[in-house]
């Protein structure tokens, strides 16, 4: 395939698969073509449609669905998947290992630590007061640490840190930080129990 476009100063590494209608390197707003250097590792595959801003930094084996949009000025780890239709927007870390589902949103300002997962329709929010004074200085993205989980359908409003290796069930709203090792549930979302309880990740 080879309608697809790769802007200037974008450094590929090897055995790379690009398909149609992708867009990689693309300037953002006041920023000419090739000013910022874009850098994918090896062994990428970009699936159709997927929009890749200039200046990511993208790591060895990152793969991503369909209709991907990836906004500038981000770090992305070794071995990192993005599912179809997802959206990740500027100045965000995703560390190696990360897994993000299909049709997930993550703000600026968000970090998800290595080898969280991030399950379909999750939306992380980064902004209290939406269009009021000043906004933009406030911004707070959500940090998912170390192993945890982001069930289907989970709100994570401004801020709230997800500790590692808890657990946030399916269409929960998280209002307020999560302790390390425990299960959340419901809107609010609250501590049910310890993620040891759950007999399928004993074994982890």
């Amino acid at each position: 395939m080879s309608n697809y476009k790769v802007y200037p100063n974008v450094e590929l590494g090897k055995n790379i698969t690009i398909e149609d209608y992708s867009v990689i390197g693309k300037p953002p707003k006041r920023k000419e073509p090739g000013e910022i250097k874009t850098v994918i590792g090896d062994n990428a595959v970009i699936r159709s449609n997927t929009v890749i801003y200039a200046g990511n930094e993208i790591g060895d084996n990152f793969q991503t669905g369909h209709h991907v949009m990836i906004r500038e000025f981000n770090n992305i780890g070794n071995n990192v998947s993005i599912g179809t239709g997802s959206c990740i927007e500027h100045h965000i870390n995703l560390e190696d290992d990360v897994r993000i589902h299909s049709q997930v949103f993550i703000p600026e300002y968000s970090k998800l630590k290595q080898n969280c997962w991030v399950g379909p329709n999750v939306v992380i929010t980064n902004a209290k007061y939406p269009q009021s004074t000043n906004v933009k200085d406030n911004l707070k993205g959500a940090i998912i640490e170390k192993g945890a989980k982001i069930g289907a359908n989970v709100t994570l409003l401004p801020g709230v840190n997800i500790g590692e290796k808890s657990l946030v069930g399916a269409g929960s709203v998280v209002t307020s930080d999560v302790p390390s090792s425990k299960v959340a549930v419901g809107n609010p979302a609250q501590i049910i129990k310890d993620i040891t309880d759950i007999e399928n990740y004993k074994l982890g």
